[in-house]
């Protein structure tokens, strides 16, 4: 359960978590106007050994009960007749991405979801209609982001494999693990905050969060998060914790980190190898470097986070 915590009490941390008009009316970037050139060049300096590691998934193509809507991977043109295929021999193929749900990792895009009939800054949710987003769309994040990455690490605090479905992180949790780690998370940081689904299922197989469960974020969290100016949220799940334990809200985080503070979301990561090696270069701080797909008006872009040490 949510605690003492009332659908009205998130309603109220809501509205003082708004980042709404911060970088003016018209602003659909949102927290990513945290990450400035300094910011970026500083990161840059964080890169030691040049050990780089990607925190994605493979593209699920595999039914699973977390994957009702698999990846469709079609091939056009296969290499046992290219030989036949006037002017180049070539193999080719297609691929067909539903990037939101829990296999893919992929970053939301700030009109993603709705509160109140509003996106993020106050925008209209209808302005996003049969053509794709017209306002905060995937393709703000154009130029990429690049900025200093931060790992929280819950399952090494806890000094357990994986946090149980259900488990609420809450922000004593995120407070223990940047003083075990070393580290403080920062105005224009890119957060990743690991429970251990991804080796969860790797041991157990996949299993369907809204009748399992999920480990997630207390919506306790929100106003740390708000205070520490994050540019970016990540997880290993879907930074909500499964269920919510409220009426009216069934991904608080969602709704707060999207909607009211602008901060996109990168959900479905796979953060045991980044794990291994935070441990092995003692530190829990690397550079952080993605590029979104540019699809125009685009709620998601699938993506393949990358941190340097």
């Amino acid at each position: 359960m949510a605690g003492a915590l009332t659908d009205q009490d998130v309603k109220t941390m809501l509205s003082k978590c708004s980042n709404w008009e911060r970088w003016g009316k018209a602003d659909e970037r949102g927290a990513l106007n945290y990450i400035n050139d300094k910011k970026r060049a500083a990161a840059a300096k964080l890169v030691r050994t040049g050990e780089a590691v990607s925190l994605s998934l493979p593209l699920a193509t595999i039914p699973a009960p977390d994957n009702p809507t698999p990846v469709m991977h079609l091939m056009q043109q296969c290499g046992h007749d290219s030989h036949e295929v006037e002017l180049l021999a070539y193999s080719g193929d297609y691929f067909a991405i539903a990037p939101h749900g829990l296999a893919n990792t992929h970053l939301d895009a700030l009109c993603h979801v709705f509160y109140e009939g509003k996106m993020y800054n106050g925008f209209s949710a209808s302005e996003v209609g049969s053509h794709g987003a017209k306002k905060c769309a995937i393709d703000v994040t154009s130029q990429g982001v690049i900025s200093r990455g931060i790992l929280l690490d819950i399952p090494k605090i806890k000094k357990t494999n994986y946090l149980e479905n259900s488990v609420r992180i809450s922000p004593a949790d995120l407070d223990a693990a940047e003083k075990d780690h070393g580290v403080t998370v920062e105005e224009g940081d890119v957060l990743f905050i690991r429970t251990g689904r991804a080796r969860q299922r790797k041991e157990k197989g996949g299993w369907d969060p809204f009748h399992g469960g999920l480990a997630g974020l207390d919506v306790n969290c929100l106003p740390w998060l708000h205070g520490r100016k994050i540019a970016v949220l990540g997880s290993d799940g879907i930074s909500d914790a499964v269920p919510s334990g409220f009426k009216e809200f069934a991904l608080p985080i969602h709704v707060c980190t999207l909607v009211m503070m602008g901060v996109h979301l990168i959900d479905n990561a796979d953060l045991d190898a980044l794990a291994e090696a935070c441990a092995r270069n003692g530190r829990y701080e690397f550079q952080f470097v993605m590029a979104p797909l540019i699809l125009r008006q685009g709620t998601a872009s699938p993506v393949n986070p990358i941190a340097l040490f």
